[in-house]
């Protein structure tokens, strides 16, 4: 293949998923005017890249974590060490980001995810440039990562919190299938942005850049939010309406602590939350650990490999929008049988990722995983929190389900970074099938509790007032 048209095909390939999803979404009309879906879009639009761009953020050390291997700052052991200890902050944070979202509202708490990450990713921008410089031992630049990784964790939990709080005053119940497969675009672009921009401007102008280029376009997009972003149809000068969930029915002034009571409640939100903890585990047990795994056993210059980003970006747009489409037009809103099917999905990868790991094939089955997990993961923290948290509990229940997601993330850093092989035995991909093996039984686990949850709806709060 030409050398030119190897760089163009990855950005083909993206911009026709793109066009192709668009084209096809349905249409879900609840009567809202031009004017109002028009200053919705302003409203929503930034507010997803400001969250794609805190994902360039998020995963752009696991993006270089092999260049900075390579380059004797940060060991395998290291980086999983740093991983998890900043996913479980993650993880952990949802005990001040809930409430707070809920109580300050998104548009403050996304201001804050976006200026703090931008903070943290300058830092570790300038730690790398004094280790690469020779001013840091590896042991002290480790310790440097693992404090401002879980700070720019902690500011990132703000993150999904933040969007689906807005978001649930803007969309309505039977929308935000639909709402998730169309955010599921801008989301996926963030892994694009990090995994294949991050690693070209780290390649050609030095590693140092993999975090200076995240920190300049998360203080643009702090700007165009401070700008744009409100947290209610009412505050941009339009009419609030009731968006039919979990909040429906309930007064004005209703008590914040009324709400979680209620929420935490359901039994459905305890399920949601033990497959979102598979969900963690899954999700960044393929996505962080692939370029290891390609680089090391000389799958690296692959087209997977090499174009990882993209790869992982066309999964998520098709993995979102094929569960949200299915969401609301199959099952009747209903989030349970989507997770159910895509974690079937999940658990065939993960048994031909097994045997397929001696051959090129194995990098395809791990496509099919993240297919499915990013679309698990859109239904659930990004859409059925909004409907069973309601309105008002939305940044709780996002905060509770988001971070059990990054507590199942920090259980795979901890366990991967250090039984996967190191040195010489890395080499030989017969060595990694402890890989697979780890992650068969989340997948399991997560089918069956998706079942649970197959007829599980939001009760309106409405013929009880």
């Amino acid at each position: 293949m030409p050398d030119w048209l190897a760089q163009l095909l990855p950005i083909v390939l993206l911009l026709t998923a793109v066009a192709v999803v668009l084209s096809r979404l349905p249409k879900v009309d609840v009567g809202h005017s031009e004017a109002f879906k028009r200053r919705r879009f302003l409203n929503w639009f930034p507010l997803g890249l400001t969250y794609a761009f805190l994902y360039m953020g998020r995963y752009n050390l696991s993006a270089n974590a092999k260049a900075l291997d390579a380059a004797a700052l940060l060991s395998k052991h290291d980086y999983g060490t740093i991983d998890g200890w900043s996913a479980a902050i993650y993880g952990l944070g949802f005990l001040v980001t809930g409430p707070l979202t809920d109580t300050l509202g998104g548009r403050k708490t996304i201001l804050i995810a976006a200026g703090g990450s931008a903070i943290a990713n300058f830092a570790m921008g300038i730690v790398l440039q004094m280790a690469m410089a020779g001013q840091l031992t590896q042991e002290q630049l480790t310790g440097y990562f693992t404090v401002l990784a879980c700070f720019n964790m902690f500011c990132q939990s703000f993150g999904a919190v933040s969007i689906v709080k807005v978001n649930a005053s803007w969309f309505h119940l039977k929308e935000r299938g639909t709402l998730g497969g169309v955010f599921g675009i801008l989301i996926s672009l963030g892994l694009y942005f990090a995994y294949d921009w991050t690693r070209y401007f780290g390649k050609e102008l030095g590693l140092p850049w993999a975090f200076f280029i995240p920190t300049l376009m998360l203080v643009t997009f702090f700007v165009l939010s401070l700008l744009l972003i409100r947290d209610t149809p009412a505050q941009a000068g339009l009419q609030d309406f009731d968006a039919g969930d979990a909040s429906s029915g309930l007064s004005a002034d209703v008590k914040l602590t009324d709400v979680l009571k209620r929420m935490l409640s359901q039994k459905v939100i305890w399920i949601i939350v033990a497959i979102e903890f598979c969900s963690g585990f899954l999700r960044n047990g393929v996505m962080k650990w692939y370029l290891n795994f390609a680089g090391d056993t000389g799958q690296g210059k692959d087209f997977l490999a090499t174009n990882w980003g993209v790869v992982l970006c066309v999964a998520g747009i098709l993995g979102g929008v094929f569960a949200g489409t299915i969401s609301d037009r199959i099952f009747d809103s209903r989030r349970g049988p989507v997770s159910a099917v895509l974690y079937g999905g999940m658990t065939v990868g993960t048994i031909l990722a097994f045997f397929l790991l001696e051959t090129p094939l194995v990098g395809w089955a791990m496509v099919l995983m993240s297919l499915c997990v990013i679309g698990v993961h859109g239904m659930l923290s990004g859409t059925a929190s909004a409907d069973f948290g309601g309105k008002k509990g939305a940044g709780i229940a996002t905060g509770v389900i988001d971070g059990f997601v990054y507590l199942g993330t920090a259980l795979q850093g901890f366990i991967f970074g250090h039984v996967l092989p190191k040195g010489d035995l890395a080499k030989d991909a017969a060595n990694w099938k402890v890989w697979p093996l780890a992650m068969l039984p989340a997948a399991i686990v997560g089918l069956v509790l998706a079942t649970l949850v197959w007829n599980a709806k939001p009760k309106s709060n409405a013929a009880a007032h």
